[in-house]
């Protein structure tokens, strides 16, 4: 079959001609003329046996060719796997069993003879074959043997035996040592920059004479300087406070590792009145450029300093990582600040053609009270302002609903689609107790306006609203409501703020401070003293606290269903549904539990479990929380998880809440 097919493709075709040769002869044999049909006859056979004899011998040289050269490919082909100047092996990719290898293999494996009989991972134990069982051509991974690194390129080829079809895959090995070793000597010596701030300087040298100040700096500066000595990097105090660190990107694994244990070593550097020093520490890492990577350290100090600083923030040009911020978050005593930001507010509001003021979906209490607070501002300043509600059942109702019957409030609370329309180019939005843009009731409304102010206390997580041309975060602060009523006090006088308006604000602190127990420190009590003066009736204000007694008695039945977990946290996971504000209050009130520091409630609320936390202060759930999405504060956070069951979120909370217990 082969032969017939050669000669097809090789050898023209002449039966047609001797066809019609042999027809001609017939033809003059017919007409009579035997003498000339039978000379045609001789001569037509002459030619045929010349053909055939000629096709024969041309036949037998054309194979006699291919088999030459056949065999000159086999030999070549076989020379070159033997001497291949790369190391090759063949292998069964199901059996993992070796079929040969050339003597380069041999030599890279150590081996002197032969590996048949053995499986290539027993060979070379860090080389994993199933990428080409998925069709790869090459090894996703360098390959170690030894001291040395290869790339592996393979392919796979289909084979007949005893009727069942099998694989063989012929593997090259190129060795990439020097080319790896050079790519992380790069990438081991690119640099890292790292700012260093004393966070509570004006607190611990407050009143503190010149020799022990010095003494203190002196002991700061020795500490930082033993911690950086080992990367042979620059550490240099640019500012009183401030200090500069670079240092080559091998280092970094060890920090990380170490979790910046500089930190605690700083804690140990006491105040004579017995406070300690702290530290916040920017990493910016992974830039093209010094210039890219001192913007990613100022980033990553900046969110360190805004979650409460005494922690260390590593920022890449992708995301930001946290170590440490377990502390508690400490007040700041100067009101500098605050003076600043109510003149800064006051001067965004009373330029602004109208001003909207928006808080986080599901908003409380503390969201409508401080947006009370900038209402106020703006009708002091003429300027006409608009709070984005929810349109859904939410705790904040009878505060909305109690505000909206002041006559000072007739059309003042919008949806966000009807904030949008009236928006316009001079407009003014105020995000409060938020400062995250996939917690905004209106995330459109927040995209579509130019100028931005963000008030919060939360501490600040990975996302955050950029460019705000305001941004008054404090996390010290018991509230939203404290800090809008640390604004008013420089801004207004306490008769210009309506009494509807004091008692929103004093309820907002009232419930984050859980009746001024948590988080509290002496501005609380100043603001709430500075709302008293405005005519807030404390006891008007219990009113927005009251329930009734079905929700009394759903409250009390999820805290029955409450177990405790690592001796000092109580957790109640619920299979139904129950009011988020009941299973708020659920959590607070398991902390009047003895030996209760952290408190966990989670329910199913459709598609998503929802989690509120809360705690004394010893335990920062806000950092529980974050490995699940969730943020908040020191005490009191909560989470939002679609897409899991309620016993999913209730494993992974006790994972974390390990995790957070092991590394404390």
């Amino acid at each position: 079959m082969h032969r017939k097919s050669l000669s097809h493709i090789l050898e023209p075709s002449f039966r047609l001609y001797f066809i019609f040769l042999a027809a001609f002869t017939l033809a003059t044999a017919v007409t009579g003329d035997w003498g000339l049909a039978i000379v045609e006859g001789v001569l037509v056979l002459l030619l045929f046996l010349y053909f055939r004899r000629s096709s024969s011998l041309r036949r037998k040289e054309i194979l006699g060719y291919i088999e030459n050269i056949t065999y000159n490919m086999d030999v070549a082909a076989k020379d070159t796997m033997v001497n291949a100047p790369l190391p090759m092996v063949i292998f069964r990719p199901d059996t993992e069993e070796i079929i040969w290898s050339n003597d380069r293999f041999l030599q890279l494996t150590g081996e002197r003879d032969h590996l048949f009989d053995r499986k290539i991972t027993d060979a070379v134990p860090d080389f994993d074959p199933r990428w080409l069982m998925e069709g790869k051509t090459q090894c996703p991974a360098e390959v170690r043997v030894e001291d040395k690194r290869f790339l592996v390129f393979g392919h796979l080829v289909r084979t007949d035996d005893k009727d069942e079809r099998r694989y063989l895959a012929t593997t090259y090995w190129v060795d990439v040592t020097a080319f790896s070793d050079l790519r992380d000597e790069f990438y081991a010596t690119r640099p890292v920059v790292a700012i260093l701030i004393l966070d509570n300087y004006e607190e611990v040298f407050k009143g503190v004479s010149d020799n022990v100040k010095t003494a203190m700096l002196s002991d700061i500066n020795r500490r930082l300087d033993e911690w950086a000595a080992p990367t042979d990097g620059l550490l240099c105090r640019y500012d009183r406070d401030h200090y500069l660190f670079v240092f080559d990107e091998r280092y970094l694994p060890a920090f990380l590792e170490k979790k910046f244990d500089v930190l605690d070593q700083i804690h140990e550097v006491v105040n004579p009145n017995g406070l300690p020093s702290t530290l916040s520490i920017g990493v910016g890492r992974d830039a093209d450029t010094y210039t890219d990577l001192f913007q990613y350290a100022s980033l990553a100090v900046e969110m360190a300093l805004s979650r409460g600083g005494d922690q260390a923030v590593v920022k890449n040009r992708f995301n930001f990582d946290f170590y440490g911020g377990r502390a508690k978050e400490t007040e700041k005593h100067t009101k500098v600040k605050s003076r600043v930001m109510a003149n800064a507010l006051s001067e965004l509001i009373g330029d602004a053609s109208q001003v909207f003021v928006m808080g986080h979906k599901f908003p409380d209490l503390d969201c409508i009270g401080p947006a009370a607070g900038i209402l106020a501002i703006a009708r002091k300043r003429g300027v006409p302002a608009h709070i984005v509600r929810d349109t859904d059942s939410n705790p904040a109702d009878k505060m909305v609903a109690e505000l909206s019957s002041l006559p000072e409030y007739e059309g003042v609370f919008l949806t966000g689609p009807d904030a949008m329309i009236s928006a316009d180019a001079s407009s003014l939005l105020v995000v409060v107790d938020t400062n995250r843009p996939e917690q905004v009731l209106s995330q459109d409304l927040l995209e579509s306006i130019n100028k931005v102010a963000v008030i919060d206390h939360h501490r600040r997580a990975a996302s955050y609203i950029e460019g705000a041309a305001l941004n008054f975060h404090e996390p010290y602060a018991s509230s939203a409501s404290e800090l809008v009523t640390e604004l008013l006090q420089y801004i207004m006088e306490p008769s210009d703020l309506l009494r509807g308006e004091a008692e929103a604000l004093m309820a907002g602190i009232v419930l984050d401070s859980k009746n001024f127990t948590i988080r509290t420190g002496s501005r609380t009590f100043d603001a709430a003293a500075y709302l008293r003066r405005a005519g807030a009736d404390t006891t008007e204000v219990r009113r927005f606290f009251k329930n009734d007694l079905g929700h009394t008695i759903s409250r009390y039945g999820i805290i029955k269903e409450a177990k405790m977990y690592r001796g000092d946290m109580a957790i109640a996971a619920l299979d139904h549904p129950v009011d988020r504000v009941t299973a708020a209050q659920a959590a607070d009130e398991l902390l009047g539990v003895a030996g209760v520091n952290a408190s966990f409630v989670l329910f199913p609320d459709g598609e998503r479990v929802i989690l509120s936390a809360r705690s004394l202060g010893e335990t920062n759930v806000q950092v529980i929380l974050e490995p699940l999405g969730g943020g908040g504060n020191a005490a009191v956070a909560g989470a939002q998880i679609p897409g899991k069951t309620v016993l999913e979120v209730r494993d992974e909370l006790m994972a974390s809440i390990d995790k957070y217990c092991e590394d404390e």
